[in-house]
């Protein structure tokens, strides 16, 4: 199976474009219906994602039967000047019996990553994943079944926060220093995927805004 850590990277050309001149940069307008320079890119099946109000305001809605597939933005982000991550999301059901260390478990009902590009050098390439786990506890960190290039962090677990809209806020530098060891000055894509192709199972979350700021 086609590594699904690949999301964001199998199709990444770099982009030019500049880090924000201004203190917040927006990635994902989602409130706005928004889904501008975001690309998709399918490993089995494909995650359905469409723009809804069901959750009490305007979202990114995605929904998986068994398929794998996400959505990604190339964008260059200077985190010098803009290195928090945020982002909104509502998770109203989480997987059973899923060991998300394995391959066989690497199902999550909502993940956003941040890729660092290593350009040609695609061995180089690190993504930092976010997830809302099923089981594992919050906080925890491990290897990306699948690749030691992808960091994995739990930043909401089972139906603790089910149900209703939480918010993230993540420090980028200090998250990559902490688990790579490496200290970075920009990231290359940002991505999102709700998937359940190993499990089988049914998944659907909501994504609100991302967006960086300086604090």
């Amino acid at each position: 199976m086609m590594r699904k850590i690949l999301l964001a990277t199998a199709l990444l050309a770099v982009s030019s474009a500049a880090g924000a001149a201004d203190e917040a940069l927006a990635v994902g307008r989602f409130s706005s219906g928004d889904l501008t320079d975001w690309q998709s890119k399918s490993f089995l099946g494909k995650t359905r994602y469409r723009f809804d109000t069901k959750s009490g305001q305007t979202a990114l809605f995605a929904e998986s039967q068994g398929a794998a597939s996400g959505l990604y933005r190339e964008i260059r982000i200077d985190l010098k000047r803009t290195p928090w991550l945020n982002w909104s999301w509502r998770v109203d059901q989480v997987l059973k019996g899923t060991d998300e260390r394995s391959k066989d478990g690497d199902d999550y009902p909502a993940r956003v990553y941040v890729v660092a590009s290593g350009g040609a050098a695609l061995w180089k390439t690190r993504s930092l994943v976010y997830v809302w786990s099923s089981n594992q506890p919050v906080g925890a960190t491990w290897n990306n079944a699948f690749t030691d290039n992808a960091r994995v962090m739990a930043l909401r677990s089972g139906t603790q926060d089910a149900g209703r809209w939480v918010s993230e806020k993540r420090d980028i530098r200090a998250d990559f220093q902490r688990l790579f060891g490496r200290d970075i000055d920009a990231v290359d894509a940002v991505a999102l995927m709700t998937d359940t192709d190993n499990s089988g199972q049914r998944a659907s979350a909501w994504y609100g805004d991302i967006y960086f700021t300086a604090h």
